[in-house]
């Protein structure tokens, strides 16, 4: 093979290797539908502060069935947060939390958070729902 011909294959495996991860990372509109809103109030059970997401979990009382349900809730990532005012212990386990939020198309106990409400204190903080994240931010 000649040295063009390695160039080449090599530029081309950079570029699939590069796609791989873009790849990875799901729509907002695939997973989350923005006409199924929810509102849940419910007690703090965990917290995953990562990225690419954050994600925290509530119980919440079925309202119905009087049973509760553990809800998981997708955010975006922590420098998103950070720049609406977060902090990494900004929340705590046992914390009562209202959450707004477009519900899982796949019906499971999962959404992703618009905002946060803290029940003790009343304070709302937005949470860099992946909702708003376009190559446009939102323009036209």
């Amino acid at each position: 093979m000649n040295r063009i011909s390695h160039w080449r294959i090599g530029g081309i495996l950079m570029m699939l290797a590069l796609a791989v991860p873009a790849a990875a990372h799901h729509s907002f509109i695939a997973q989350f539908d923005p006409d199924q809103p929810v509102t849940m109030t419910g007690v703090l059970t965990r917290i995953d502060w990562t990225n690419p997401h954050v994600y925290f979990y509530i119980d919440v009382r079925d309202e119905e069935t009087g049973e509760v349900e553990n809800w998981g809730f997708e955010m975006g990532p922590p420098h998103m947060l950070q720049a609406r005012g977060w902090k990494r212990n900004s929340m705590a386990i046992g914390d009562v939390l209202e959450v707004h939020a477009p519900r899982a198309r796949d019906g499971s106990n999962t959404a992703t958070a618009r905002e946060v409400k803290f029940a003790a204190t009343g304070e709302v903080l937005g949470a860099a729902s992946s909702e708003q994240q376009t190559i446009t931010s939102g323009q036209p």
